[in-house]
């Protein structure tokens, strides 16, 4: 697979398939952040120290077992663009903290794109896996597979008594980041959000918004993720997130449930007045297009909009972000003129979708 395959599709392969609980859960991912001993922190590395470093980590990809998982594309970072690291960061392959440290950091990729592997980030090695719907416990099996492959070949910078040492403290020990990407439309429009995430920040679990740390809950979308690092085995880590994750999807089921039973008009009402506004529309900002496409999406998963799939959802949250609007069109854009084209883009792809499928 070449490096305009990875930056030019919007989709990647692993989330053209549906998922367990993919009504709710948009995807899971685990995360694992590990460091090579002897050698400083990416953050205060050398360009030389760096680069040995991505030597190291990379050969293992093209001389050891990480064929017997699959074929990976290795991409340095410098042979990038700057809008093709937005794109990669926009389609979650790559994280906006190595987009901009593009001096001496790579990204090895699957064909799939399920597997990133990055380095020197934040850390030396930073391991993701991706599945689609609720398979966080799949995710952390092959990530640790991989994780694996990696300290046999390596020496990995470890501590008898705090475990995988990292740049940032709260990654020290087991060094694991367990995650699912949740779609909560049903308990922000009954107003039991700020009760669910309460409950969740309470027994040791973050909430972030799409694009991790510091970034905003647009489009009713939710990342939950391990605050606790230190002081649990990986196990009751992915465990403990799993079950609070299986508690918010029936929440989040149920809350549907009710706006059905008490305001059916109302929201298919909404629903529709957002599908008929994506159709028409001819300008379209961010978080108004993230909004309207969560409440289509919504529409779907409750049967009220048949014919447009939750990947053609899936696949515009991705299309509509400033980066892949400016690949899409092949021009830079203004934020003015990224409006009118997203605008364009969402009209052509619903119409499309109507097209294949009689009309909604």
């Amino acid at each position: 697979m070449s490096k305009r395959s990875y930056v030019d599709e919007a989709l990647s392969d692993w989330m053209r398939g549906n998922g367990p609980d993919s009504d709710v859960v948009i995807s899971s991912r685990i995360r694992i952040a590990r460091n090579l001993s002897g050698h400083p922190f990416p953050m205060l590395a050398t360009k030389q120290q760096a680069q040995d470093v991505m030597e190291k980590l990379t050969a293992v990809a093209k001389n050891g077992k990480l064929r017997e998982i699959g074929g990976f594309e290795t991409i340095e970072l410098s042979q990038l663009s700057e809008l093709e690291r937005r794109v990669l960061v926009e389609k979650h392959l790559i994280s906006p903290n190595l987009a901009n440290e593009s001096r001496s950091g790579a990204v090895m990729l699957s064909e799939n794109e399920a597997v990133s592997i990055m380095v020197n980030e934040e850390d030396h090695l930073r391991i993701q896996c991706l599945y689609p719907g609720f398979q966080v416990k799949e995710a952390w099996g092959l990530a640790s597979r991989i994780d694996d492959i990696f300290e046999e070949a390596t020496d990995y910078a470890f501590d008898e008594r705090r475990g995988y040492l990292t740049s940032c403290p709260t990654n020290v020990g087991t060094g694991i980041r367990s995650s699912v990407m949740m779609h909560l439309p049903g308990l922000v429009l009954t107003q039991q959000i700020n009760r669910i995430l309460s409950a969740i920040t309470q027994v040791g679990l973050a909430v972030r918004g799409i694009y991790g740390e510091g970034s905003e809950a647009t489009g009713n979308l939710f990342q939950i993720s391990n605050q606790i690092t230190l002081g649990q085995s990986e196990g009751e880590i992915i465990e403990n997130l799993h079950n609070v994750v299986r508690q918010i999807i029936e929440h989040e089921r149920a809350a549907r449930q009710r706006l059905l039973q008490e305001s059916r008009i109302r929201i298919e009402d909404r629903v529709r007045r957002s599908y008929g506004i994506l159709s028409h529309a001819m300008v379209m900002d961010s978080k108004e297009a993230s909004q309207r496409l969560s409440d289509v999406r919504l529409g779907i998963d409750l049967g009220l909009i048949p014919d447009v799939t939750p990947q053609a959802m899936n696949e515009m949250m991705v299309l509509t972000q400033p980066g892949f609007l400016q690949q899409v069109f092949h021009e830079k854009m203004s934020p003015e003129l990224r409006d009118v084209r997203r605008a364009e883009l969402i009209r052509k792809q619903l119409n499309s979708c109507q097209s294949d499928h009689g009309g909604v």
